[in-house]
C-alpha cells in the first residue's frame, strides 16, 4: 500500500476523484433522510415527555402537563422483545440439516461386510497446508464435502439408514449441532445479546435497528500452568493466547445514511456510517489493519473537522453542543460500489474484471484513511436494517411513537384541559360592584381582607363565583385516546400493568386469553426480526466461519439457519400443556415409533425455562444409561423374595374378579392364569377329555 501511495504522490492527489464520489453520495443520502430525521425527534420529544417547537400554546393555557404515555408503550414493546427472545439466556437462533442435504449424507450405518478397522493415524479429510489437499476460503459445499465422505468410506460407513441393527450416525444433524454450538459461542464471545438490546430499543423508539458486522476481531486468552524450573522448584507459569472471533456492534440511525434510491439493505448501491471520534480515538485507527497510518497523523496536524447537525442539538438537550464537538473528528466509512476507472485512478487493488469493484473506504477530510476491496466472500454489505413495522416504500421502518402521534397529541391536550379547568373549580372567582365600594381600594383577596362598603346591601358589592368542573369529562376522553393508543400500537394497558381494564381478567383462564391475544399483536414485529435480524446474521456468521476460521474444520455441511424468535411467541404455560398432551398421545404403542422423543423432552424444558443441555441426554448417552439401568434392574429382579405371594386372598379366601366361563383364567380380575391342570392331572374336573396318549391317570 505505501508502494502505490508513492507512484501516485500520497493519498490526497490520488483520492481526490474517490473523496469527491464519496462526499457527494453523503450530501444526497443526508438531504434525503431530512424528513425521517423530522420523524425520529418527534418520537423522541414524545418518549421523552417534551413538547417540539411547533407546538402552540393558547394564551389563557396555563399548565404545561406531558402524559409519557409513549414511553410506557415504547418500554412495554421492548420489555416483550426481550422477554420472548432471550428468556432462555440464549440465542434464538437454530442450525439444522437442509430437507435433503446435498453431498452428505442424513444417515449412515456401519458396513456389516466392511467393518471398522483400527487405524494407526488418519488423515484429515479437510486437508493442512502444504499438503496440496488443502481447502482454500470460499470453497463450495460440494468441494468440501467431498473429503468428508472419504472419512466416513475409510471408518467403514456406508450412506443410508441401518435396517439390520448396525451402528448409525446422522452426518447432517452432527454437522449442524457443531455449527450452532460455535455460532452461540461466538455471539456470547462478541456480548451479542447486550448490542441486541440497544438495536431493539432503536427498533422500537424509532422504527428501525441497525446491526453491524460480523467482523474479525481478536481476543486474548489467559492460560495458567504448573511447570519444574531447573531447581526441581514448582512455578506457575501464565501463557495467553490470541484468537480470532467475529464481533458485532450496535449502529445508530442518526450516524446511517443509506442509498436513497433504495427501499432495503439488499437494494444498496453504497451505505455510508459517519463516525465522531475524539482524538485519542482518532489516533487509535493509525495501529488498525490497513490504516494509512500517515494519512492520520496529517489530519491530526490540521485538528477537528467535525460539523454538528440540526437535531443533535435537540438530540442531546443542549444549546451549547458546537462547544461540545469542538473537538472531534468526522469519519466517513464507506461500503458499495465504485467504477473501474476511478478504482484504477486511486490505485486500488482489485480481483476480477467487472466494472463495478466493490470497496471499503475511510475517509476524513479530503484525506483517505482507508481503501480496500470488499473482503467478505460472498459480497455483501455488512450491515443489518431491521424495521419494528414495515413501510413498504420507505427504507426506515415505523416505530411506536409515530404510530401513537395523534393520541399522545389529543391526550396531552386533554390533560392540560383538566388541569386549568381543576384550577378554576378548585378557587372562587370575584364579582366586584367598585360603585358600592369606597374608591382605591386593593381589590387583592386574602383570609382577613377587609372591603369598605358605602352603600348597597351586604354580600353585593363583592360576589363569589365557582366555576364548573369539567375534569371529569376531559379525563373521559383522555382514556378513550388511550384505548386508542392501544389499538394503534397493538401493545394493551393490561400487557403493561395496567389495572381495572376489563372484568375478563378477574380470572386466570381470561388473563391467559388477553396475553395471547396481545402476543399476536407484537408477532409480526419478531418475525421482522426472524427475517431481516436474527436469520441473517446467523448466514453472515456461517461464511464468516467458512471463510476466516481455520480451527474448526467440522463446521462443513449442507446447513440451514433457522431463526427461532416466532416460536418463542406461544405462552409457555400453553405450549407446555400442549407438549403433554402430545407425549401422552404418542404414548400409545402403535404410534411411539414415530415420535423423537428426544426433541419433546428438549421443547418442554425450553417451554418451562429449562436449559435442555444441563438436564437431557443426547441419545448416545441415553442408550447408554438405558442399559446401565437396564442391568441394575436385572440385578435386583434375580433376588430371592423373602416372601412368596399366595394365590389366596388377604385372607385366604378365592380372589374375586375371575370368570368361571373365561377359558384363559384370567377374567376381570387382577390374578393371572396361573398352572392350568392338565387332562389325567390333579384338579382336571372333566370326565369327558381323555389325557395324552402315553400318559397315565392318577
Amino acid at each position: 500500500m505505501d508502494e502505490d501511495k508513492e507512484k501516485n504522490g500520497g493519498y490526497e492527489a490520488e483520492g481526490n476523484a474517490l473523496v469527491g464520489l464519496i462526499r457527494e453520495r453523503f450530501y444526497q443520502s443526508e438531504t434525503s433522510k431530512v424528513y425521517d430525521e423530522k420523524r425520529w425527534l418527534k418520537a423522541y420529544r414524545n418518549y421523552r415527555g417534551l413538547y417540539g417547537p411547533e407546538t402552540a400554546f393558547r394564551e389563557n393555557e396555563k399548565s404545561r402537563v406531558f402524559v409519557k404515555i409513549t414511553k410506557t408503550k415504547v418500554l412495554a414493546s421492548f420489555g416483550q422483545i426481550i422477554e420472548v427472545l432471550f428468556s432462555q439466556g440464549k440465542f434464538p437462533l437454530g442450525v439444522s440439516p437442509t430437507s435433503v442435504p446435498e453431498e452428505i449424507a442424513e444417515r449412515a450405518h456401519l458396513d456389516s461386510k466392511n467393518p471398522q478397522q483400527p487405524q494407526e493415524e488418519m488423515e484429515s479429510p479437510y486437508g493442512f497446508p502444504g499438503d496440496g489437499g488443502a481447502i482454500p476460503p470460499g470453497a463450495t459445499v460440494n468441494e468440501l464435502m467431498k473429503n468428508l465422505n472419504q472419512e466416513y468410506d475409510s471408518l467403514g460407513f456406508k450412506d443410508g439408514p441401518s435396517y439390520t441393527g448396525s451402528p448409525q450416525i446422522e452426518p447432517a444433524r452432527m454437522a449442524a449441532e457443531k455449527m450452532q454450538k460455535l455460532i452461540h459461542d461466538q455471539l456470547e464471545e462478541s456480548r451479542a445479546i447486550t448490542i441486541m438490546r440497544h438495536v431493539f430499543f432503536e427498533m422500537a423508539l424509532m422504527g428501525t435497528g441497525i446491526l453491524k458486522g460480523p467482523f474479525t476481531d481478536t481476543k486474548e486468552y489467559h492460560a495458567f500452568s504448573t511447570a519444574e524450573d531447573d531447581e526441581g522448584n514448582i512455578e506457575r507459569v501464565h501463557a495467553t493466547k490470541i484468537k480470532s472471533i467475529p464481533s458485532i456492534e450496535a449502529v445508530s440511525c442518526w450516524d446511517f445514511y443509506p442509498d436513497p434510491n433504495a427501499t432495503t439493505i439488499h437494494d444498496c448501491d453504497y451505505v455510508i456510517q459517519r463516525h465522531s471520534y475524539n482524538k485519542a480515538q482518532f489516533e487509535d485507527l493509525a495501529s488498525k489493519p490497513m490504516f494509512d497510518r500517515d494519512a492520520v497523523m496529517e489530519c491530526l496536524q490540521m485538528g477537528p473537522n467535525y460539523q454538528t447537525r440540526g437535531f443533535e442539538s435537540s438530540l442531546y438537550d443542549r444549546e451549547n453542543i458546537q462547544t461540545i464537538y469542538k473537538n472531534r473528528f468526522e469519519v466517513l466509512e464507506y461500503w458499495g460500489i465504485i467504477d473501474r476507472k476511478t478504482a484504477d485512478e486511486c490505485g486500488l487493488m482489485y480481483q476480477g474484471d467487472s466494472d463495478n469493484i466493490h470497496v471499503n473506504v475511510w475517509i476524513c477530510g479530503n484525506k483517505v484513511l482507508r481503501m480496500v476491496e470488499n473482503p467478505f466472500t460472498p459480497t455483501r454489505i455488512p450491515y443489518l436494517v431491521c424495521p419494528y413495522e414495515l413501510n413498504p416504500y420507505q427504507f426506515f421502518g415505523i416505530g411506536i411513537p409515530e404510530n401513537m402521534e395523534d393520541s399522545q397529541m389529543v391526550m396531552n391536550g386533554h390533560a392540560r384541559m383538566a388541569i386549568d379547568n381543576l384550577a378554576l373549580a378548585g378557587n372562587l372567582v370575584f364579582d366586584v360592584d367598585e360603585t358600592m365600594l369606597v374608591p382605591g381600594q386593593d381589590m387583592k383577596v386574602f383570609p382577613g381582607k377587609i372591603f369598605r362598603r358605602q352603600s348597597g346591601q351586604t354580600g353585593q358589592a363583592v360576589h363569589g363565583l365557582k366555576f364548573p368542573n369539567t375534569a371529569f369529562e376531559n379525563l373521559q376522553m383522555f382514556d378513550k385516546f388511550r384505548q386508542l393508543a392501544d389499538e394503534a400500537t397493538g401493545i394493551p394497558s393490561y400487557s403493561h400493568g395496567a389495572t381495572g381494564v376489563q372484568s375478563t381478567t378477574r380470572t386466570a383462564s381470561g388473563m391467559s386469553m388477553l396475553m395471547g391475544a396481545a402476543a399476536l399483536s407484537i408477532k409480526t414485529v419478531i418475525k421482522n426480526i426472524d427475517d431481516y435480524l436474527l436469520k441473517p446474521l446467523g448466514q453472515s456468521l456461517f461464511y464468516w466461519n467458512m471463510q476466516f476460521n481455520d480451527d474448526a474444520p467440522h463446521i462443513i455441511g449442507d446447513l440451514e439457519i433457522k431463526a427461532q424468535g416466532t416460536s418463542s411467541l406461544m405462552q409457555k404455560e400453553v405450549r407446555s400443556q400442549r407438549l403433554m398432551t402430545f407425549m401422552q398421545t404418542a404414548a400409545n404403542p402403535a404410534l411411539a415409533p414415530f415420535v423423537r422423543w428426544h426433541t419433546c423432552l428438549t421443547e418442554i424444558a425450553k417451554s418451562l425455562d429449562i436449559d435442555p443441555d444441563q438436564l437431557i441426554n443426547d441419545p448416545e448417552k441415553a442408550a447408554i444409561y438405558a442399559q446401565i439401568m437396564g442391568m441394575a434392574n436385572g440385578n435386583q429382579n434375580n433376588t430371592t423374595p423373602t416372601r412368596e405371594q399366595s394365590p389366596m386372598g388377604p385372607s385366604g379366601e378365592v380372589p374375586t374378579g375371575a370368570s368361571p366361563t373365561d377359558p384363559t383364567g384370567a377374567g376381570g380380575g387382577n390374578i393371572g392364569t396361573g398352572n392350568v391342570p392338565m387332562p389325567g392331572e390333579a384338579g382336571f374336573t372333566s370326565p369327558d377329555i381323555k389325557p395324552p396318549r402315553g400318559e397315565q391317570t392318577q
